[in-house]
């Protein structure tokens, strides 16, 4: 009976290590692209990937996702966007921990958003800004540009969203 609980116990662990590798993997690989950027891309400068669609840019983003809160002149408004991303941290570590050591699309999906938080919240609270590069447009239309954390948080909701408005049988038959 011991022995089962442990080969249970060293399973939860080995499937809690594949969801903070995917929360690391995005933080990681947020740090590593930002680095690049703000070596070789000086601020506010362009470089144009596939003309008229996608460019690689350098900016540095004082507001929230897709430069909300940008213009805010509030002396808290970097406190309060760390202070919000710490809550929502706090939110998805408690909701990965409520859903168990399970690997499935409400998990990954739940590591993404942690990792994009996480890459974010580093680049706030060590400098105030976030880098943003990944700048999407067609003509005069322009989307904000943005990072991989910022995408991995997008990605993180949708696969979420999804998998709450189209359950899979196997969940619908578990409700």
């Amino acid at each position: 009976m011991k022995a089962a609980a442990h080969k249970d116990d060293l399973a939860i662990q080995s499937m809690r290590k594949y969801q903070a590798l995917i929360a690391i993997s995005v933080v990681l690989l947020d740090r590593f692209t930002k680095w690049l950027v703000i070596r070789y891309i000086p601020v506010g400068d362009e470089i144009s990937i596939i003309p008229g669609l996608f460019q690689l840019s350098h900016w540095e983003n004082t507001g929230a996702a897709f430069s909300m809160f940008a213009d805010s002149s509030s002396p808290w408004r970097t406190t309060g966007l760390i202070a919000f991303s710490v809550i929502a941290g706090v939110v998805v570590c408690f909701l990965l921990w409520k859903q168990g050591p399970a690997m499935n699309s409400t998990t990954f999906s739940l590591c993404l958003i942690l990792g994009g938080a996480l890459g974010n919240l580093w680049d706030r609270a060590t400098k105030a800004t976030v880098t943003d590069f990944l700048d999407l447009y067609i003509g005069e239309h322009h989307w904000p540009p943005f990072n991989v954390a910022d995408s991995a948080i997008v990605v993180g909701a949708i696969i979420l969203m999804a998998t709450i408005l189209f359950p899979s049988r196997r969940q619908r038959t578990a409700q």
